[in-house]
C-alpha cells in the first residue's frame, strides 16, 4: 500500500524546488499557502456553477495557471530558469479581455458594496479576498527574492476579475447590491 503521508514534515520543514528545506512558516510557502488556498475557492465556485457555464472554462484555465505560478513561487530566483512550466504571456490579459467583456454588460458602480448575495457572488469575493492576501504575501517575497513581474500582476488581476464577476453574477441574478457610501473621489466631483 501507498501511503500519502510521509512524516519529513513533522518537525516543521517542507521541501521546495530544488530540493531546499525550509520552514513551514517561510514567506514563499506563506505565498503558496495562499495561492492554493485561492485555487480552492475557485474550485468552490465551480461547484456551485453548472457543468456548462460560461465561466466553467475560465476559471479551470486560471486554475491551471495557478499551478504553473505555485511552481515558480516554489522556485528560488538563482533556479528558476530550471522550471519546466512555463508561464504563459497573456497571464493579464487574460484576466483583462474577460473583465471588459463582462464590464460590457454592466451597469457602473459607483458605491463601496458588502460581500455576499448568491452564493456564488459571496465566494467570488471571498475569492477576491483571497487574492489580495496572497498578493501582499507574494509583495513580501518579492523583496526577499524577486519573482517574475508578470505573476504579480496577474494575483492583482484575479482579485479584479473576481469582484467583477461576483457584481455581474448579482446582476445576472436580479439581486440588489447592498451598498456601503459612495467612492470618495466621486463623492467630491459631485459636490
Amino acid at each position: 500500500m501507498k501511503r500519502i503521508y510521509t512524516r519529513t514534515g513533522d518537525k516543521g520543514m517542507t521541501g521546495i524546488h530544488g530540493g531546499e528545506r525550509v520552514f513551514k512558516d517561510d514567506i514563499r510557502i506563506e505565498a503558496n499557502g495562499c495561492i492554493d488556498e485561492l485555487n480552492a475557492v475557485i474550485g468552490i465556485v465551480r461547484s456551485f456553477l453548472p457543468l456548462g457555464h460560461e465561466w466553467q472554462s475560465l476559471l479551470f484555465s486560471i486554475q491551471k495557471n495557478m499551478m504553473v505560478v505555485m511552481s515558480h513561487v516554489a522556485t528560488p530566483s538563482t533556479i528558476r530558469g530550471g522550471n519546466p512550466n512555463i508561464l504563459p504571456d497573456d497571464l493579464c490579459s487574460f484576466c483583462e479581455e474577460a473583465m471588459d467583456t463582462l464590464m460590457e454588460q454592466m451597469e457602473d458602480n459607483v458605491f463601496f458594496i458588502l460581500p455576499g448575495g448568491t452564493p456564488v457572488s459571496a465566494q467570488l469575493q471571498f475569492a477576491r479576498t483571497v487574492a489580495r492576501r496572497a498578493e501582499r504575501r507574494l509583495w513580501t517575497l518579492h523583496k526577499q527574492d524577486p519573482l517574475p513581474e508578470i505573476i504579480l500582476r496577474f494575483i492583482n488581476r484575479l482579485s479584479d476579475l473576481f469582484f467583477v464577476m461576483a457584481r455581474y453574477e448579482m446582476q445576472q441574478q436580479n439581486w440588489t447590491e447592498e451598498k456601503w457610501q459612495s467612492f470618495a473621489y466621486k463623492r467630491k466631483k459631485e459636490e
